[in-house]
């Protein structure tokens, strides 16, 4: 459990850095929204507020902040114009993939200063830990990067 935690602040250390730079003006809660977004494509605030273990206003409120930020639009739907779902705008993708591609550079650094420590087997407990904390595998984001998804 020991190795878990000062691994997690690791990470969580890792995460800052990789925002840090980027005078986005984005704190570590409005990133994992961009980041939910990303992965699982237009939501509502409501589920977004779920997947982050917070109250349904708070997650109102990092919407609103990150609407006013231009990294996410408002869609109604045209069936129910009740429902309002989140997305990720052209501006939030880039700064999505600017942070991942810090992140993975970072990593990429820190795996090849301990290249004996990355056995498979370690692989594929991160991978399981992941999984079970409810991430999903970065080759299966929604992401939408096409051309006009923004």
């Amino acid at each position: 459990m020991e190795a878990l935690m000062v691994a997690s602040r690791a990470f969580v250390g890792l995460a800052a850095r990789s925002l840090a730079d980027l005078d986005a003006d984005v704190t570590l809660p409005q990133f994992r929204t961009l980041v939910v977004l990303a992965s699982r494509g237009p939501q509502r605030s409501v589920d977004i507020s779920n997947e982050l273990g917070v109250a349904a206003s708070t997650g109102q409120r990092m919407c609103d902040r990150l609407v006013r930020k231009g990294l996410v639009h408002r869609d109604r739907s045209t069936s129910d114009r009740r429902v309002v779902t989140v997305r990720l705008s052209a501006t939030g993708r880039d700064l999505v993939e600017q942070v991942i591609t810090r992140r993975r550079a970072e990593l990429s650094r820190i795996v090849a200063a301990t290249p004996k420590l990355w056995q498979p087997r370690v692989t594929e407990a991160l991978t399981a830990f992941a999984l079970a904390a409810g991430e999903v595998p970065e080759q299966e984001w929604w992401l939408g990067w096409a051309a006009g998804a923004g």
